[in-house]
């Protein structure tokens, strides 16, 4: 009976003479073939015939025939070979993973100044976040080591990298394990050819300033500050004197490091001996020099360290000065942006310009990222937030103390809001005592000490709501006041700032207050809905002015057009020649 392959393909037939067991065995070159491929993983194809009533010899089937048949659903084992190749596999060495990625980077610094596209820059920077945990003083010998030369202008630039890291004895042009094994397997086969892999490849200046980075943060997560510090003036007085514009989110880096390492140097801020204040001639520079070459990257971060160099001292004018004088750039990076609002929020708050500071807050807070990585930023520009809108005279919404990543943070501001809301001061007194450190650090405590104020006119303002007439005596009792001329001098200053609409009687001694009439009658509905309108319309400007758009992309659609119109006129042209019929342009025709 004929029976079928179990790999599908053409059936086999056997014949069975008297009891003998038919084996079949294929002695041509093709059974040899099939046999070979067998051994590479395949089974080789074996048919038994079951022996009759009156045999009693059996042909014993091969082994790997035994292992098909043993194996119910038809799948042949793997070898004892296979198997234990494929459970060792090669352990990576973590060294040599750390090193590879940060190589892997240099390809895209290539393609960023072969394309003159920063995208491929900012890739290289986002990658710094995985590889900085595992950055080691012989990482960063070991990286410079294999890609710089031993001689050449890029040879100095190695020297001090390795100087920064502790290393200054490691040896350069030395060649990786892998790089050497290619160079024996493919040996020049000419003398020209020799000399050109003997000359040293130029590194490009991305390479060595990405390196830089790479050591100003490792030094950074050492706490070697002083060192950091020295080696970053090294670095960006190298950048100043480049001019290219592949560099560019590379120094916005460079920079931002360079006055982090600065602010931790002692005399820590707000001292004015801190060093912070001996690098503002620095930034100043950088600053005048990323506008005249038109470095975005660089004028957005340079702006915003100085904002914050100004603040850390306390230096409100200056910082106000910087703003008048300065334009941020439109098309910065969205967090630069987010932190330059920040920045300006704090001067105006500082200012008493409460309506200015709420929107620059607002839209920081907005623009701020909602991943955990920039979680600290969005509960400082939220904190800020909260005391300017009780500044303002506003109660935050409540939903806002309720988020699980604000909700032990904002606590100490939770209270605050409380004694406002109801207009307590001697709850807000407390909740200012018990959390002055926590205040103090966040710089917010001298704001808060302005709501004392707030407070007052707030429990004012809920008493003129509660009642119609009330006594001085009895505001002095219900807020805490010292005196009934207190009252009377908060009363009048509250009525002429428009907080309540009320009269006052000096001869009685009470405060009468007014009808409250329909609100809706006012133009406040509509100024309230202006407002929306206008954040939306400027939401929609900026989500235009984000979008990207190919470079040259219009000259490349003028070029097709004319191409195409062109064509249009030799073919008319053709046409009343005579030269085109009806059947070359593949359709019926009617003329021009």
């Amino acid at each position: 009976m004929p029976g079928k392959a179990p790999n599908g393909k053409k059936p086999i037939g056997n014949r069975i003479k008297g009891n003998k067991e038919a084996e079949m065995k294929d002695t041509s070159k093709k059974g040899k073939a099939t046999k070979k491929a067998a051994k590479d993983g395949d089974d080789e194809m074996t048919v038994v015939v079951p022996s009759t009533k009156g045999g009693s010899k059996t042909t014993k089937p091969p082994a790997s025939s035994a292992a098909a048949d043993a194996d119910a659903d038809g799948d042949v084992d793997m070898d004892a070979s296979d198997k234990t190749d494929a459970d060792e596999e090669p352990a990576i060495d973590p060294v040599a993973q750390t090193i590879s990625d940060i190589k892997s980077n240099f390809a895209l610094l290539d393609r960023a100044v072969a394309l003159f596209d920063a995208r491929f820059s900012l890739r290289a920077l986002r990658s710094i976040s995985s590889i900085r945990k595992r950055l080691t003083p012989d990482i960063l010998a070991q990286v410079v080591a294999e890609t710089f030369p031993a001689m050449g202008p890029s040879s100095e630039v190695a020297k001090q990298l390795l100087e920064a890291c502790g290393r200054q004895d490691a040896p350069l042009g030395r060649q990786s394990s892998e790089m050497e094994v290619d160079s024996e397997a493919a040996k020049p086969t000419s003398k020209s050819a020799a000399k050109k892999d003997k000359e040293p490849k130029d590194i490009i200046p991305e390479v060595d300033v990405f390196l830089g980075i790479l050591t100003q943060v490792y030094l950074f997560d050492k706490e070697l500050f002083m060192e950091g510090a020295t080696f970053s003036e090294v670095l960006s007085d190298r950048i100043h004197s480049l001019n290219r514009r592949t560099l560019d989110s590379l120094s916005a880096k460079v920079y931002f490091y360079y006055s982090l390492f600065c602010e931790n140097l002692k005399p820590l801020p707000p001292s004015p001996q801190s060093p912070i204040v001996a690098i503002r001639p620095t930034l100043l520079a950088a600053l005048r020099t990323a506008v005249l070459r038109k470095d975005v990257d660089t004028q957005a971060s340079v702006i915003v360290l100085l904002l914050r160099n100004y603040l850390l001292t306390s230096h409100i004018s200056q910082a106000d000065l910087l703003v008048s004088h300065t334009q941020f750039p439109e098309n910065a990076a969205n967090n630069q942006v987010a932190r330059f609002l920040y920045y300006l929020g704090r001067i105006r708050a500082i200012q008493l310009r409460y309506s200015e500071a709420h929107e620059h807050l607002t839209a920081a807070t907005r623009k701020a990222p909602s991943s955990n990585c920039a979680l600290g930023f969005a509960q400082t520009a939220t904190k800020l937030l909260l005391v300017v809108e009780l500044l303002m005279g506003d109660i935050p919404d409540r939903a806002t103390f309720r988020q699980s990543t604000m909700e032990q943070t904002l606590r100490p501001y939770f209270l605050l809001v409380q004694a406002v809301r109801v207009g307590n001061l001697e709850d807000f007194e407390t909740a200012i005592v018990d959390h002055e450190d926590t205040f103090k650090r966040d710089g917010t405590y001298t704001l808060i000490l302005r709501l004392r104020q707030n407070v007052i006119k707030t429990g004012i303002r809920m008493m003129s709501l509660s009642y119609s007439r009330i006594s001085l005596r009895d505001i002095c009792i219900r807020l805490h006041l010292n005196s009934e001329e207190s009252a009377e001098y908060i009363v009048a200053k509250a009525i002429r700032d428009g907080v309540i609409e009320a009269t006052l009687d000096r001869e009685r001694g009470f405060m009468k207050s007014k009808e409250v009439g329909d609100i809706y009658a006012t133009r406040e509905p509509g100024e309230a809905f202006h407002d929306r309108i206008r954040a939306c319309l400027a939401l929609h400007d900026e989500s235009v002015k984000a979008m990207r758009f190919p470079m040259n992309q219009h000259r490349l659609e003028l070029k097709n057009a004319q191409e195409a119109r062109e064509r249009e006129r030799e073919m008319a042209k053709e046409i009343q020649d005579g030269d085109l019929d009806e059947d070359d342009l593949g359709g019926d025709f009617d003329g021009i």
